[in-house]
């Protein structure tokens, strides 16, 4: 995640403040459910990216052996296959 967790909050109360300030939604519910749905929809964006971390370190204790070895790079080749699933699944991160 690149930003704060506890600026989540924050974040999803001014989006909220803004979308009615400038009447672009109206609400059925109240507006302190809406900044929480607004604030799990952030956290889920933002933990994406760690997600995908978490997949590619899996897939890359396959090569253990010879990263320790020295055979290969880990930094590159984590680099390298987290680009290959975010081109395969276009991701936006």
């Amino acid at each position: 995640m690149r930003i704060p967790k506890t600026w989540v909050p924050v974040l999803a109360k001014g989006i909220v403040e803004e979308l009615l300030q400038k009447e672009s939604v109206e609400l059925n519910i109240s507006r302190e459910q809406v900044t929480k749905i607004v604030e799990e929809l952030l956290l889920d964006e933002l933990m994406a990216e760690d997600r995908l971390n978490d997949e590619v370190r899996e897939l890359l204790k396959e090569y253990d052996a010879e990263i320790e070895k020295g055979r290969l790079d880990y930094r590159r080749l984590f680099e390298m296959t987290k680009q290959k699933l975010i081109r395969e699944r276009d991701l936006i991160l």
